[in-house]
């Protein structure tokens, strides 16, 4: 059966003078598909955002090509070299250091040079941390909006958060440890602690772990255990709730709740005494505590 796929891979039709974006594992070395293995070792030289690592991918299947270092802060320089050996007619893969380029990863800028000199760019599915973690998050993530990284001040992520916090579908970010329970924390100030959240930690390698909570559980079950900050981060974050006629009718009832008790509290009993979605009633409780401080 390996052979029988090595030879459909093998197959395709590869042009040379050609740019393949080529994606790589995101943490499991048996990710890979047998597609990029061949176009791997078909292509001239590899586009690599860390030559080394490339480098020890490529011997644990017996491949070795020349490399051109394309990384966030050389990629339009690089692409001039890309582009002069495509000239050439060479056939360059373009590899990150893991996940498919131009995700929050180096590769974007590369593909529009190459693109704008007149070369094909063809690109191999694969390993995505933003796939792999949507896939395991369920049925309440139907549309979504990638952010990728937040800005790292936190004046600049506040105003980032405040442009989605009316978006109807998922948002979805990626994030490094030493920021993960102040990004949680700023998330849950700025979209509303009643939020879903999936943490998705460290996909596909040895200590993967994925929880799910509300977004006001989100920093204390992080710092339950100092192991749950370790590794790479993809945060899925439950969208906007829909707000309708119906559920301004229920104005009345969270305002009177909310002469006693808290927001998170009065939606909770609203949703009880009325069947609808706590978190539209979370939403709606929100605003109008908000309106009755103004």
């Amino acid at each position: 059966m390996t052979q029988h796929l090595t030879d459909l891979a093998q197959g395709q039709h590869y042009p040379a003078g050609a740019l393949y974006i080529v994606a790589t594992p995101i943490g499991n070395v048996a990710d890979i598909t047998l597609r990029a293995l061949h176009v791997l070792g078909l292509v001239d030289r590899v586009a690599a955002e860390d030559t080394r690592n490339t480098a020890q991918l490529l011997s644990r299947y017996g491949i070795s090509k020349p490399s051109i270092s394309v990384h966030e802060h050389n990629e339009r320089s690089a692409a001039e070299r890309v582009i002069e050996h495509l000239r050439n007619g060479e056939r360059i893969a373009c590899v990150s250091d893991a996940g498919t380029p131009g995700i929050s990863d180096p590769g974007a800028k590369l593909v529009d040079a190459v693109r704008e000199a007149g070369f094909p760019v063809i690109p191999l599915p694969g390993a995505s941390a933003l796939t792999t973690a949507l896939s395991a998050a369920g049925a309440w993530v139907q549309t979504f909006t990638f952010v990728g990284f937040l800005a790292s001040k936190p004046k600049q992520r506040a105003t980032q958060l405040q442009s989605f916090a009316k978006e109807a579908g998922a948002l979805v970010f990626y994030e490094a440890p030493h920021r993960i329970v102040e990004t949680v924390q700023a998330l849950a100030d700025a979209l509303g602690s009643e939020r879903q959240l999936l943490i998705a930690r460290e996909l596909t390698k040895l200590h993967e772990s994925l929880h799910r909570c509300t977004l006001a559980e989100g920093p204390t079950w992080l710092a339950g255990d100092p192991n749950r900050q370790r590794g790479e981060f993809v945060l899925v974050v439950e969208g906007a709730p829909h707000q309708d006629a119906a559920e301004d009718a229920h104005d009345a009832l969270l305002s009177t709740l909310l002469e006693e008790l808290s927001v998170s509290s009065a939606a909770r009993l609203a949703a009880t005494l009325t069947g609808a979605p706590r978190n539209a009633l979370y939403a709606r409780a929100l605003h109008l505590a908000k309106s009755e401080e103004e």
